[in-house]
């Protein structure tokens, strides 16, 4: 079943000399429980083409399907709702909850979409290697272990697609190889789908897809 399905997506920033184009024409599809590394060089459009899908940004044209519901045609609050219910993002930021410590970062989404489980969410800690840390507040953690924790939370509400953004990026190469296959594990225990942007080889290989972006296109 096609979970994600991008039709001639166009979006331009405004620039000093005009509107600047950052994709133009972007298409792909992405079927549920399937996994696809999105490729291209610095500034190409990748993280704008994550937050299209999320209903973070509204793109200039073009057609985004999430589940068979038309994101660009959807208002700030419906976007929201299907952000919370069916999206998970790992942003390069972590964007964890200062006030919030780790266990509640955890179960932070879950709780938002009213389908917490805390056998589920035990498991995502241990799988991870942050029970030891659950008390621990973002201020007191790594940034490997903050990775961990986004990652988690991601996981935690069983969403139908992960959209990661160099989710392995701020982990040194052993960390990232060991947090790679976690996640791939956990997705595919989970039945979501995933879309990965990273520039690294490695993570990309272990994708069952590739997508390539340049030239705002996807080949």
């Amino acid at each position: 079943m096609t979970l994600l399905e991008i039709r001639d997506l166009a979006k331009a920033y405004p620039g000093p000399d005009g509107p600047v184009p950052v994709l133009r024409g972007a298409s792909l599809s992405l079927e549920a429980g399937r996994t696809l590394a999105l490729t291209g060089e610095s500034g190409s459009g990748k993280s704008t083409l994550l937050h299209l899908i999320a209903g973070l940004d509204q793109p200039d044209s073009g057609s985004i399907r999430l589940a068979g519901i038309e994101v660009t045609a959807l208002d700030d609050r419906a976007r929201a709702r299907l952000r919370r219910e069916r999206v998970a993002i790992v942003f390069q930021q972590f964007n964890l909850i200062p006030s919030l410590d780790t266990g509640a970062n955890i179960a932070f989404q879950a709780r938002l979409k009213g389908l917490r489980d805390t056998d589920w969410e035990r498991h995502l800690a241990e799988r991870l290697g942050l029970v030891p840390h659950l008390g621990k507040y973002p201020e007191e953690l790594s940034g490997g272990q903050q990775q961990r924790v986004a990652i988690a939370r991601a996981l935690a509400a069983r969403p139908q697609i992960v959209l990661a953004d160099e989710p392995t990026g701020n982990l040194d190469e052993a960390s990232a190889g060991t947090v790679l296959e976690l996640m791939l594990d956990l997705v595919a225990q989970g039945g979501a789908a995933l879309l990965c942007v990273t520039h690294s080889e490695r993570v990309a290989g272990r994708m069952q897809a590739r997508a390539h972006l340049s030239g705002g296109r996807i080949a």
